[in-house]
Order: structure tokens, then C-alpha cells, then sequence
């Protein structure tokens, strides 16, 4: 899963939404760098990673791709999966997306230490609400070009779009199979 839904599965408080961010930030072990929520937050974050990454239903969803993708197609079917869950928003969380793309917001600017690369990429994600524009389609081409960018082997990126577009109905389907079940996980993390 990609930034939108880890915030939209780790739990509202600001707390909840720093360390379900934080989990794409901040590598090994937690040793109280972060208050205890946040550490929690990060925990939940890579526990969802693994569920995700571990589901027959991902699994399926990943087999899709061509042989030339395979490599990478995790992290397109990540970004597309955001795509998913912006377009339809308001079948999966009780308030309108732009409200909570806005505390999202709201709460990383409050934060004055946010992490390594994070700190850097914070102002971005506000001024051009990356979050609530994943629900269009064609951004999905800029997220993986930014993503390419940070590859060794940036071309087997490059026709992904196309295939993306081939695989549209059938990957959204497997999302729509996947999501209901990846809540309920995560849910169950949060509930003590």
C-alpha cells in the first residue's frame, strides 16, 4: 500500500497519521526515537506491509503484470491501489476525502521533526495534495516518473502506464476484493 491508504488504515490521531508515514521513512529497529505512538503507528504500518505483501489476492493482482514489469510491479500496484482508494473514497471512510487529505496536511505541518526525506517532500505533498489527486488516473504516470527517478533501472518503469490501462478493471477488482480485508486487519491491530 502507498502513502493514502496506510494514513487512511493507521488510525486518525496526528500521532496515528506521523507514524503511519513515518513507515516509509524510517528503516530498522525502533529504539524510542519517536513517542510511543508513533513507534505503534510505524508497527502497524510495517504489519500492513505484510499482510499486503503476503495475500493471495496480491499475489493474484501482481501476476498480472508481464514478465518485463514483474520486478516492479509491486510498487505500481501500490501506487495504483491509492489510485483505488481516492476514486472511491466514500465507499471505504465516513468523511470526504478532501477533509481528510487537509488534516493530513494540517498535522505534518505541525510537526517540526519529521523525518530524513519526509521533512523534504512534506511542503510538496500539501501545495500539490498529492494525496486527493491519486484519484485521477493520469497522475499515476508523475508518481511513477518521480518513482523511476530513485530506481537503478529506471526503464522497466516506462511502459507501465500502458499496462496499467490494459490491466485497469481487473486490478481494480482484485482492489475491491483486497481492501475490505486489509481494513478489517488493521482494525483488529488498533482494537487493544
Amino acid at each position: 500500500m502507498n502513502y493514502l491508504a496506510h494514513l487512511h488504515l493507521g488510525g486518525q490521531l496526528p500521532a496515528q497519521l506521523l507514524g503511519s508515514l513515518y513507515g516509509d521513512f524510517v528503516k530498522g529497529r525502533l529504539q524510542g526515537q519517536f513517542s510511543p505512538s508513533i513507534e505503534a503507528a510505524i508497527q502497524l504500518h510495517r504489519s500492513i506491509d505484510r499482510f499486503t505483501d503476503s495475500h493471495p489476492l496480491v499475489g493474484q493482482a501482481l501476476s498480472r503484470f508481464s514478465l518485463t514489469r514483474r520486478r516492479y510491479a509491486g510498487i505500481v500496484l501500490d501506487v495504483f491501489f491509492d489510485h483505488c482508494l481516492a476514486r472511491d473514497w466514500a465507499l471505504y471512510a465516513d468523511q470526504p476525502l478532501e477533509d481528510f487529505t487537509s488534516r493530513v496536511y494540517r498535522v505534518l505541518a505541525a510537526e517540526p521533526a519529521l523525518p530524513g526525506r519526509l521533512a523534504q517532500i512534506a511542503p510538496y505533498m500539501a501545495a500539490d495534495d498529492w494525496l486527493g489527486s491519486y484519484r485521477e488516473f493520469a497522475v499515476m504516470e508523475h508518481v511513477l516518473r518521480g518513482i523511476s527517478r530513485r530506481l537503478t533501472q529506471p526503464e522497466e518503469l516506462g511502459h507501465a502506464m500502458q499496462e496499467l490501462r490494459l490491466l485497469y478493471e481487473p486490478l481494480s477488482e482484485d482492489f475491491r476484493r483486497f481492501y475490505p480485508q486489509l481494513q478489517v486487519f488493521a482494525q483488529a491491530q488498533l482494537t487493544p
